[in-house]
């Protein structure tokens, strides 16, 4: 059952290369909060992963956008592809200035990024940090675990430079790497706006974001929100945890969850509204 509380609508930002990108909003129906964030997905993932997120944070008083990244989700064009970080970097101030115009609120949000999210993020903060109040990771795809085979990525380079567009399987096939829930699992595997295949210069993007991590964390001065799955398969924690160490953010809090696989919106049990509710607090502490 919807409730009355919450609003939940969906609109389209058309950015300055002519892209329509789909986004999804959750706020409280009286519109008085003094909070917002803005959610990144993951690299397989979209904003319909996220209900119940954009639900709690909403009913706690936070305003949520959850934007499908370019060729994900909903977004058909060009499935799967990006030309150049910058690219997404600037699909995430048009959009935010979309959302202000909507809402006539031009704070500045919490930046949060789930999984690969978190990488785009954490560039994003540093690249433009008045645009944004914080920085919150959940899960973040700072240091993977999973990557494709030697052969693949052979081929990915060289399909960079002649097919840019060509696609490759994202190395993440098996759904019980993102979380043990039977049921969720399932979704995953039969969810038809999941990702499966990125371009090759998807790929070579992503690449060269990980290896402008160090620049990166040395301007990210703003307040930090790290969240980590025990149990991830995906990501590596404990770099994870050294980078958010080494930070220069005047403030950092960090909270485990160490029973859950990577999607902690997917896992079972309390978990699942506890790291909600967990993000919640913590935007809200900002303000």
């Amino acid at each position: 059952m919807a409730d009355p509380n919450i609003l939940r609508e969906s609109f389209i930002a058309t950015v300055s290369d002519g892209y329509e990108i789909a986004c999804h909003n959750w706020r409280p129906s009286q519109n008085d909060s003094t909070s917002r964030v803005i959610v990144l997905h993951g690299i397989q993932s979209h904003a319909g992963w996220y209900e119940q997120l954009g639900r709690i944070l909403a009913s706690q008083g936070i305003d949520v956008l959850m934007p499908d990244r370019r060729g994900s989700g909903s977004n058909l064009k060009d499935r799967g592809h990006a030309s150049k970080s910058g690219r997404l970097m600037a699909d995430l101030t048009e959009i935010q200035h979309t959302w202000n115009h909507r809402t006539g609120n031009d704070r500045p949000p919490v930046l949060a990024g789930i999984s690969w999210g978190g990488k785009l993020a954490a560039m994003a903060v540093a690249h433009s940090p008045d645009h944004y109040s914080g920085l919150a990771l959940v899960a973040p795809g700072l240091f993977a675990k999973v990557r494709p085979p030697l052969k693949t990525q052979i081929g990915i380079a060289i399909s960079a430079l002649l097919r840019p567009k060509q696609p490759f399987d994202i190395p993440l096939s098996d759904p019980a790497l993102f979380t043990a829930n039977p049921e969720r699992q399932i979704f995953i595997a039969s969810d038809p706006a999941t990702l499966h295949q990125a371009t090759a210069r998807f790929f070579i993007v992503s690449r060269a974001m990980d290896l402008r991590l160090n620049r990166v964390r040395k301007r990210l001065t703003l307040p930090i929100f790290l969240q980590m799955a025990g149990l991830d398969r995906i990501v590596n924690n404990e770099k994870i945890q050294r980078f958010v160490a080494k930070a220069p953010a005047s403030s950092k809090s960090i909270a485990n969850y160490p029973n859950a696989h990577h999607t902690l919106e997917f896992e079972q049990g309390p978990v699942t509204e506890r790291y909600a509710l967990d993000l919640a607090g913590w935007i809200k502490g900002l303000s």
